[in-house]
């Protein structure tokens, strides 16, 4: 299925939504609108990483942006590319079940305002993109807040995994924003700037703008977490150590009631052993021997 939006001063522009589920079917889209088929070969790669290339035989340019995921995958947030063409007056875009909600943003831009030009839409689509990740990563600061107040108060597996969930998706994020960034830079030193206008060069440092703050905020975001992870294997590794100490400590002083009942069990004379109150003796003397170990242990193993 395809779509088309008329917008811009004239209605001269055009956006191009194709909404196809076959990859075969879609490269055949993407060439009948002259897409070459390498720069469609990129459409079609779900893992193409962000990137910017212009065509000059068939005077096409190619933009792969990355935006976020609404939904959890593999109980993480991740990213994925967004693909927009721009050639002869026309924005072309993939719609799938995936990237809906930036198309629905689209509409909205354009239903806001229609005389955008093609590029003036396309910074607009990028601005949009590049800000829905700050709810999703300000809830991912909730959740390490949450977690880490529920670890202070007890360490569990699943608290740690859930953390760790939150780290990787704070990776993916501080990846693709860094990505976004080289890309807008890349665009910025490109020919294409040389024909934009003023207002469409203020609305490109905007997206960059926000795109530098992203990544700025994730990686402070991925700073914690690392240090809250290293932070919580100590503690992890404390606990073990003084769990083995204690036990240590107990095996020790264990040892000592064996030691003196094997020492009076010998078949031997010694003294005392005759008398009806000689295992009340060798208990005590156990007792005795074991506060004395127990304090020297304290005394040359104190924290």
């Amino acid at each position: 299925m395809i779509g088309k939006v008329i917008f811009g001063p004239k209605k001269a522009n055009t956006w191009v939504i194709i909404q196809v589920e076959s990859p075969k079917v879609l490269q055949k889209h993407l060439v009948t609108y002259g897409i070459d088929a390498e720069m469609a070969a990129y459409a079609l790669d779900r893992n193409e990483r962000a990137r910017v290339e212009y065509d000059d035989d068939h005077d096409c340019l190619l933009l792969i942006y990355n935006a976020p995921k609404r939904r959890l995958s593999n109980s993480f947030n991740e990213t994925f590319p967004v693909t927009f063409f721009i050639k002869d007056q026309r924005i072309i875009t993939i719609s799938n079940e995936e990237n809906q909600y930036i198309i629905d943003g689209m509409r909205e831009i354009l239903a806001a305002e229609k005389n955008y030009s093609i590029h003036s839409f396309l910074f607009e689509c990028l601005y949009f993109i590049t800000t829905s990740y700050f709810p999703i990563v300000e809830s991912m600061v909730q959740e390490r807040n949450r977690l880490t107040k529920e670890l202070r108060e007890r360490t569990t597996k699943d608290n740690l995994l859930a953390l760790s969930d939150v780290e990787t998706g704070t990776a993916y994020f501080l990846t693709s924003a860094k990505q976004n960034v080289l890309l807008l830079e890349q665009f910025r030193l490109g020919r294409v700037v040389r024909g934009l206008t003023d207002d469409e060069v203020d609305e490109l440092e905007d997206v960059q703008i926000e795109a530098k703050q992203l990544v700025e905020m994730t990686e402070l975001s991925s700073q914690i977490l690392e240090q809250l992870g290293s932070t919580f294997n100590n503690v992890l590794n404390n606990n073990l150590n003084e769990t083995m100490r204690v036990l240590t400590v107990l095996s020790i002083i264990l040892t000592i009631p064996t030691i003196v009942t094997g020492f009076f069990g010998m078949n031997m004379p010694l003294p005392g052993v005759d008398s009806p109150l000689s295992w009340i003796g060798t208990i005590v003397f156990s007792i005795v021997i074991g506060i004395i170990v127990h304090l020297l242990i304290k005394f040359y193993f104190k924290d």
